[in-house]
């Protein structure tokens, strides 16, 4: 199942819910009621204006300063009469911070070849810069998360006994319907925060010394200014993909 959710810092939000999700209940599927396990993979991702992204990818490959392209220009071979042998008609052209190199050879005119080439080193810039863009994704996506034992970031249980816990920040409520409705959930959401903004001070302040002898460099609760900047690179929009299996 896909859903997107809009909002402000949706992504920062939501990008704590990657994981496995562990639900435990009685399954209604099952004639005698056992108690069963079902996972759900969760890969919270950004959303993108493709048009946007293509307009910029385009305006950014159209304006190519001359400083960055290196041309030359040779006589070309093969049919063309004597034009061939005493022009220079045939041009290469060289992008300098990329290294890719193009040439035209096709026309008579010297001009005419070089538009060419210039047509050809845009598209390929532009192939190079949807790449780059694709990685950025897929770094943002990260490592794809198995739906299984050993990997679950939270448990719902409804059978015995109705309890939902956060393993990473240890957030706990027996509330279990309340969260699965969605009404619970934003208390689960602001523990995740605090609890990456508490990892994040803890990191920075291994790499800064105390201050003073004796007093520890982190207070005993992270501030709300920690908690907005953990959601700070937030994207407009957030799209999380779940898939499910039961064992």
């Amino acid at each position: 199942a896909t859903l997107t959710v809009r909002g402000r810092h949706a992504f920062g939000v939501l990008r704590s819910e990657k994981g496995a999700h562990r639900l435990v209940r009685q399954s209604p599927f099952n004639a005698r009621a056992l108690r069963q396990t079902s996972f759900a993979s969760v890969e919270p991702v950004p959303v993108f204006d493709d048009d946007d992204d293509d307009r910029a990818l385009e305006a950014a490959v159209g304006a190519i300063p001359d400083r960055d392209l290196e041309i030359s220009t040779m006589r070309s071979s093969g049919a063309g009469g004597q034009n061939v042998n005493k022009v220079e008609t045939a041009v290469r052209i060289t992008h300098k911070p990329t290294g890719l190199t193009v040439k035209a050879s096709q026309e008579r005119s010297q001009a005419q070849n070089r538009k060419i080439a210039m047509a050809i080193l845009r598209a390929k810039l532009l192939v190079v810069l949807q790449e780059q863009r694709q990685t950025e994704l897929a770094e943002i996506r990260g490592d794809r998360v198995a739906a299984d034992f050993g990997a679950s970031v939270r448990n719902y249980v409804l059978h015995p006994y109705k309890l939902v816990k956060d393993l990473r920040s240890s957030y706990e409520t027996p509330h279990a319907l309340d969260v699965l409705d969605g009404d619970g959930l934003g208390a689960i959401l602001e523990a995740s925060l605090r609890h990456r903004a508490a990892e994040s001070a803890a990191a920075s302040s291994s790499e800064t010394p105390p201050q003073h002898e004796g007093v520890s460099a982190l207070g005993s609760e992270p501030s709300s200014a920690s908690t907005r900047a953990a959601a700070a690179d937030a994207a407009p929009g957030a799209t999380a993909t779940t898939s499910a299996r039961a064992r």
